[in-house]
């Protein structure tokens, strides 16, 4: 009876598993399979996305060299102008001088030709 017992309970067990049916395995499988899709998806669009980034960062880099060149260029054009302008300051203040000087001759001989003027009128 034991053996009897026991192959009933062996044979109900081995057949409450059952086999898993197509339609079982489609309803388990699609919902992944879908997110799966959704998945390669978004990492297609962000490849896309990186691509065009790196093409953008790659113009960026670029432009940022242009720009640095030209302002190298700017910066040596600027530096000239102010060597040229500091050049002109010291020729002005130089004249300037010069200027000051004839100025001081020119009060002193105007003192000695009114001196002068003075003496012939007193004679």
């Amino acid at each position: 009876m034991r053996k009897a017992v026991y192959l009933v309970f062996m044979g109900l067990l081995l057949f409450s598993f059952g086999c898993a049916t197509k339609e079982y395995v489609k309803e388990q499988v699609d919902p992944l399979a879908d997110r799966i899709n959704k998945l390669e998806a978004k990492i297609a669009d962000i490849e896309a996305q990186q691509g065009k980034m790196s093409a953008d960062l790659a113009n960026a880099k670029m432009m940022a060299e242009e720009a640095m060149k030209a302002a190298k260029e700017s910066s040596g054009k600027a530096d000239a102008a102010v060597k040229k302008a500091e050049m002109a300051a010291e020729k002005a203040e130089m004249a300037a001088k010069k200027a000051a000087v004839s100025m001081e001759k020119t009060e002193t001989a105007s003192k000695k030709a009114k001196k002068a003027f003075e003496l012939q009128q007193k004679k």
